[in-house]
């Protein structure tokens, strides 16, 4: 019986999959789910491509953690894991940073005084924070700088906009689209979660020529290769 940990690892596209599936070699088996499927590997790790913005991703990973719970092996940690853009010049293209804390960065109103998050509207949440310790075996293992990394519905392509959600968030380092989203369904099955992002672009300006998606995909498989041990010894550890 394989008493290794299990990991749910939750990108949006296959090629982010894909990337992840780099750093474990060896075969992988396919287990359909309602509107997506899990690869497994060898490994111990079940990667998911839950598809684009954090609607998707939530109800994606929402159906592998209670196909995991109804199988009787539920998953001891769940990663969100992607490409993303990054706020210069904390996170470079090519770089890899870690979450601290997983915000919803346009979940809330406009209203005339500006930007009002849902939680100052009475309602809701719009942070989940990873375990303390998981980020430091996370960052030890990379090197990569831990901070905030935001979900986003919609891309940030204006250098007012960015100027904005650093303005409210001073301690951003990336957006994404499904961060919060994965994070919302294992707090729901009370799973702890962690979000890595490869930068693949600066957020700002929409200029897809300076997009280097192939540098992103590359950091983000070195990165789990490095990241694979500390999440496995954390979870045996920690969890």
């Amino acid at each position: 019986m394989d008493d290794r940990p299990r990991i749910l690892v939750a990108t949006a596209v296959p090629a982010e999959r894909d990337a992840v599936a780099r750093a474990f070699p060896g075969p992988a088996g396919e287990v359909p789910l309602p509107g997506a499927s899990v690869h497994r590997t060898a490994a111990g790790y079940d990667l998911l491509a839950a598809g684009v913005g954090p609607a998707l991703a939530a109800a994606s990973t929402a159906a592998a953690l209670t196909w995991a719970a109804l199988e009787g092996a539920p998953y001891a940690l769940v990663v969100s894991a992607g490409i993303g853009g990054g706020f210069a010049p904390d996170a470079p293209v090519g770089s890899l940073v870690v979450a601290d804390a997983i915000t919803a960065a346009d979940l809330g109103a406009e209203t005339a005084d500006g930007f009002l998050p849902v939680t100052e509207l009475g309602f809701g949440t719009v942070t989940h924070r990873p375990p303390e310790s998981l980020v430091r075996a996370a960052r030890a293992a990379t090197g990569a700088p831990c901070g905030t990394v935001l979900t986003v519905s919609t891309v940030t392509g204006t250098a007012a906009r960015a100027a904005g959600l650093r303005a409210r968030h001073p301690h951003a380092l990336a957006e994404g689209m499904e961060g919060f989203g994965v994070a919302e369904a294992a707090a729901a099955h009370g799973v702890p979660v962690l979000e890595i992002r490869a930068v693949s672009n600066p957020v700002g300006p929409r200029d897809r020529a300076a997009w280097r998606i192939g540098d992103a995909l590359a950091a983000l498989t070195e990165g789990f290769g490095k990241l694979a041990p500390a999440l496995e010894s954390w979870n045996t550890h920690d969890s």
